[in-house]
């Protein structure tokens, strides 16, 4: 949500590169769903942040979530369709993680999700290509080298420097003008 109201207050002055930052880089199904759950509690904080998504404790018996690469690799394949099928599929997943508490590791989950936003069943197959899969292990590595080690993210493409955290709207709009106005 402070993304969107980012692009309505800068418009074209502000060009969007979602790159992939993975919190969970290996599988692994030896995650414990209670400590988990009790984990997810602190997303409730973020949601009392105003703008923010819809964020609920973990519920669901479901997961939790093996590792990050599925998703990202399904939001991959969707923006080789389109700059629409993109934003549809990651809305959809972020729902799906924080509100609805789905699995998004799990295949049969991505598929229900990917069919959900209305994306032609044959394109699922795209993200098994293994250049998507070298795209998010290169954009996660460089991620790290930027400094990123957590989510959300944010770098200037000008700047090797990534700032961490789910910053206010003001506090990243007023980093946003000083780069606009050539003071970063």
């Amino acid at each position: 949500m402070r993304v969107d109201l980012l692009k309505e207050e800068f418009g074209d002055q502000l060009k969007l590169d979602w790159r992939s930052f993975l919190l969970r880089p290996q599988p692994g199904n030896s995650r414990d769903l209670e400590k988990f759950k009790n984990y997810t509690r602190h997303w409730l904080k973020i949601a009392e942040d105003k703008p923010s998504g819809e964020f609920r404790k973990w519920q669901s018996d479901a997961g939790p979530p093996s590792h990050s690469v599925p998703p990202h690799l399904v939001a991959k394949a969707a923006a080789e369709l389109s700059a629409e099928a993109f934003d549809r599929i990651h809305n959809a997943l972020l729902k799906a993680y924080f509100s609805d508490n789905r699995d998004i590791s799990a295949e049969r989950t991505l598929r229900l999700i990917w069919d959900e936003c209305g994306l032609d069943p044959s394109e699922f197959e795209r993200s098994n290509n293994p250049l998507l899969l070298k795209s998010t292990i290169d954009q996660h590595n460089e991620a790290l080298n930027c400094g990123a080690n957590g989510a959300p993210a944010f770098r200037l493409a000008h700047n090797h420097a990534a700032i961490v955290g789910a910053h206010p709207v003001a506090t990243l709009s007023r980093w946003i003008k000083k780069a606009i106005e050539g003071e970063i």
